[in-house]
């Protein structure tokens, strides 16, 4: 009966070690190097509602700040234009529709949600992100969290960069977008 059981502790800690080695191996370094299937660099531009140029404004505040600091609170909805450089009267590639937020109290932090459209002779479909805007960081990771059409499905990271900002009401980033899957 012992000798029974030794086995069964033997085979259980072989099993072990067998599945942390492979734990381990997928993990390392080397293996998660992965190149991505799809990158792309797209310029984004918000123009925010200042209360008289309607037909310029992308983005209107929904909710008023707060008083307790940094616009905590305060709801921003956007359709902005999307452009391959930095130039805001580019043509668009593409239409960034969604929402953020600024959600801290001791300094400008905000969290985006949003969804790429694209509705050209390149790409069709859409990519949706979202991700926490540190805006004190010189660079933010935003998650690519799935697609349609020429993005189906896909995840992946896009790397903001804030490239410019004029006062309170103008706003471009620059997206490095490295998709990771694609079908």
């Amino acid at each position: 009966m012992a000798r029974i059981v030794h086995k069964y502790y033997l085979f259980i800690l072989l099993s072990f070690l067998i599945l942390h080695s492979y734990s381990t191996l997928a993990h390392s370094k080397k293996l998660n190097e992965k190149k991505p299937c799809k990158r792309f660099v797209l310029y984004y531009h918000d123009i925010l509602f200042n209360g008289t140029d309607v037909a310029n404004a992308t983005s209107a505040a929904t909710t008023n700040p707060s008083k307790l600091g940094h616009y905590l609170g305060m709801l921003v909805v956007f359709d902005d234009p999307i452009t391959k450089d930095n130039h805001l009267l580019s043509p668009p590639v593409a239409r960034a529709q969604g929402f953020y937020f600024y959600d801290m109290k001791a300094k400008y932090n905000a969290w985006f949600s949003y969804t790429l459209i694209f509705n050209s002779s390149e790409h069709k479909g859409t990519i949706n992100i979202m991700g926490a805007d540190m805006m004190d960081e010189e660079t933010r990771d935003f998650s690519v969290v799935g697609g349609t059409g020429d993005f189906f499905m896909t995840r992946g990271i896009a790397t903001i960069r804030t490239d410019e900002v004029q006062g309170d009401f103008y706003f471009r980033l620059q997206m490095d977008i490295k998709l990771y899957e694609c079908y």
